[in-house]
């Protein structure tokens, strides 16, 4: 079964929440805002796809961290984990785990794909 990972209300997930069930593919939702989300997790998605693929550095919450806080998080892989754990926004959504590996970001082809 895949494994979508996100924040309810936001539009990258609504249309890949939307894509999904028009594909009936079966999904599980791990709402970080709510049910936070595992150092351990956070590892695994950087090791597989790397900071630039899984930071969000377009979203407000990037912006709002003062270019001290930005450069702390970017120093080593310890404290950009934490910077995720604690503002979880930072987190380019969705993340969806498939049983070949993660596609990060709403990737149409790439759902389909999935069929």
């Amino acid at each position: 079964m895949l494994k979508i990972y996100g924040i309810k209300n936001c539009n990258s997930m609504k249309k890949a929440f939307d894509l999904l069930n028009e594909l009936g593919l079966a999904y599980e939702f791990h709402d970080y805002k709510k049910n936070g989300i595992a150092a351990e997790t956070l590892k695994t998605w950087l090791d597989a796809k790397g900071q630039e693929v899984i930071l969000n550095k377009k979203g407000t919450t990037w912006r709002k961290l003062s270019e001290t806080e930005q450069q702390v998080a970017l120093a080593s892989e310890n404290n950009l984990i934490e910077a995720l754990t604690h503002h979880n926004s930072l987190i380019k959504r969705p993340v969806l785990e498939t049983a070949s590996g993660y596609i990060v970001g709403f990737d149409e082809d790439a759902y389909r794909s999935l069929k």
